[in-house]
């Protein structure tokens, strides 16, 4: 028996998913848990950069069966299954748990919760994907803002040349850590990269993107883009003179009884988890 996490990833999704579910691999770390991804780059990134121990990209949900034997385990957060793949996995699986409904979504690492030293006043974040290069039309014949701007991890090669003239700083990508602990203020189409920088002590504002689904739990102010960064930067500057008191803030993971309902399921079939497969 094993315990896998599955979470969508990929040039049209980024890594938020992989970010949260990371969080929970590591929280289970005794488990022995291995993080599957849809693409093998999120699956690297993900050992390499946020201290998951055993990961594997196996393209899509549905190629779980061909690398897990019946009554492992499963935690997964991804839109990929229809509610019929849904019952087929909990009829496979032992145990499954869904991010998003089993699991608060509002999912960020312990890293966060220690104040950043706000040494960038203001950062723009659009997310790690960006597939049909909207940014690098959003900034084209746009006059260089007054913000810096932080890469994505699917961002095309040469992009970071080409959005150099319209931004006051161009940040690498391998910089997303540090970056959004100790960035003051953030506007990001990425609810992860909000929930992050609010669990720093930062003011983010989320930027709504037409191709992403939010659930802003945490009632942070928001700007509908509408293609027009110039004039959504323009209100984010105009928000953050007067950021709003109610926005709520991320709570510690909480799996409740989901560690015990494990541990007893390997209990009960005298087992342990084993090591050493399906390792990158």
């Amino acid at each position: 028996m094993r315990l896998y996490i599955y979470s969508s990833s990929g040039h049209n999704k980024g890594l938020e998913m992989v970010r949260r579910c990371s969080v929970i691999a590591k929280t289970l770390k005794q488990f022995d848990p291995i993080l599957c991804t849809s693409d093998y780059r999120a699956a690297t990134y993900a050992k390499n950069e946020l201290g998951v121990e055993k990961s594997a990209g196996i393209d899509v949900i549905g190629n779980l069966p061909n690398t897990m034997e019946r009554g492992d385990i499963l935690i997964f957060e991804s839109d990929e299954p229809s509610e019929f793949m849904v019952e087929n996995m909990r009829e496979f699986c032992s145990l499954v748990f869904i991010v998003g409904e089993d699991i608060q979504n509002d999912i960020v690492d312990e890293e966060y919760f220690s104040t950043g030293d706000q040494s960038i006043e203001k950062c723009f974040y659009f997310g790690d994907d960006d597939y049909k290069d909207q940014l690098l039309q959003m900034v084209d014949g746009m006059e260089t803002q007054d913000i810096a701007c932080l890469m994505g991890h699917y961002h095309f090669f040469g992009n970071e040349d080409k959005l150099k003239p319209y931004f006051k700083e161009i940040v690498d990508e391998e910089e997303y850590i540090d970056t959004i602990k100790n960035s003051k203020y953030l506007l990001t189409a990425s609810y992860q990269a909000a929930c992050e920088s609010l669990s720093s002590g930062n003011k983010p504002v989320l930027l709504i993107r037409e191709d992403k689904v939010y659930n802003n739990t945490l009632n942070i102010p928001q700007i509908v883009l509408n293609n027009d960064l110039p004039k959504a930067i323009e209100e984010f500057n105009k928000l953050i003179e007067n950021y709003p008191n109610d926005v709520q803030h991320p709570q510690s993971l909480d799996l409740k009884d989901i560690p015990s309902q494990i541990e007893a399921k390997f209990k009960l079939l005298g087992m342990i988890p084993t090591t050493g497969v399906f390792e990158n």
